[in-house]
């Protein structure tokens, strides 16, 4: 039953996917990208990992997707068709061959047999004390939260800059500019 589950929402989220580089309209893009953010939410629900579901749904689905149709709105991308369109076209047939190549590597790296070495699990202890004074790996939050801000500090704070720049990004490209004309 479990495969069947994983096959169907791996499914749904491979679709919607598509769908969203696919589609010409920018508001129907981000709506499929909502369903391919639930799609990812509910495979973290077959982990068993329900504490990341629950912040897929709620960050990504949630959050993150409200402010993408705030600034599609905003900026009225629809709208917006420039004269530029031999550059656009350029850069979208540069991007396509980019993706595909990048399509054709990981195809021919999953199949070919050299894979990274898997990570060994550490044995999860009944006493926390015996863990080198920390706390086991397991899927609680507080397990959770351990290791991201410990192990994984760096890059937390990498990922916030990230989103600090894309912020700014976003402030930069809403700005009305008020252009003379001649």
């Amino acid at each position: 039953m479990l495969d069947i589950l994983f096959y169907v929402f791996s499914a749904i989220t491979l679709i919607a996917a598509v769908l969203m580089v696919l589609t010409p309209n920018a508001v129907n893009g981000a709506m499929c990208m909502i369903v391919a953010f639930i799609g990812t939410a509910a495979l973290f629900v077959l982990l068993e990992a329900y504490f990341l579901a629950v912040i897929q749904v709620v960050v990504y689905a949630g959050a993150v997707m409200v402010l993408f149709l705030f600034i599609i709105m905003l900026l009225d991308v629809d709208k917006g068709e420039g004269g530029a369109t031999e550059y656009k076209d350029k850069l979208t047939i540069g991007a396509s061959a980019i993706g595909f190549l990048l399509l054709v590597m990981l195809v021919f790296s999953a199949f070919s047999g050299a894979h990274l070495p898997e990570p060994g699990l550490t044995a999860v202890t009944e006493n926390p004390e015996v863990f080198n004074g920390g706390v086991p790996f397991t899927t609680s939050s507080k397990s959770f939260g351990y290791s991201l801000f410990t192990k994984y500090m760096l890059p937390f704070q990498v990922a916030g800059f990230l989103l600090l720049a894309a912020m700014i990004g976003v402030i930069v490209v809403s700005k009305k500019h008020d252009i003379a004309e001649d």
